[in-house]
């Protein structure tokens, strides 16, 4: 099922919003709703492209067909990111850690500048993605229900980056 995510950060530069999604030093401390803090697996900047590949655990509420296509093991994902840190563009990949043919998504990253409708420059964060449940009968309803609780998530994840890079002082 696709999706799509967009989120502003007034008075920031895209490189800088770039930077800090990639830094997991800032994504090992975002709370985001019903997942564990994440466990930094990876990380690295090669020239101008950051990766980030980070593991979550679901510790909110599963309804019952969860569970049952869950098979009792908890729910974990790995998440992937790639980012042109100088261009802004880039991959999000993610996958359930048990069965990841089972549950995944993708999606196309963006990061440019745009400037509000008051004239001040702001970051725009946009996601442009698909999410995979296959599982016979309930694949489709999973998606649609797992969807809204993703975007919130990333509306989440850009408050603490807007929050972060003004701590900062970096925009």
């Amino acid at each position: 099922m696709r999706f799509t995510a967009e989120q502003r950060i007034p008075d920031a530069a895209p490189e800088s919003v770039a930077a800090l999604l990639v830094d997991p030093e800032f994504e090992a401390r975002v709370e985001l709703p019903d997942l564990s803090l994440p466990e930094v697996l990876e990380h690295r900047v090669d020239g101008k492209e950051g990766f980030l590949r980070l593991r979550y655990e679901y510790v909110g509420q599963l309804d019952p067909i969860a569970h049952r296509l869950l098979g009792g093991r908890k729910l974990r994902w790995l998440q992937d990111l790639r980012l042109d840190l100088v261009g802004c563009r880039g991959t999000l990949h993610f996958a359930a850690e048990a069965d990841p043919k089972r549950l995944y998504g993708d999606a196309s990253v963006t990061i440019d500048g745009v400037t509000t409708n008051g004239g001040a420059a702001a970051a725009r964060r946009r996601f442009d993605g698909e999410l995979v449940v296959k599982a016979p009968v309930v694949g489709g309803m999973a998606e649609r229900r797992i969807i809204p609780g993703l975007v919130r998530r990333l509306d989440v994840e850009a408050d603490a980056v807007r929050e972060e890079l003004q701590r900062r002082g970096t925009h």
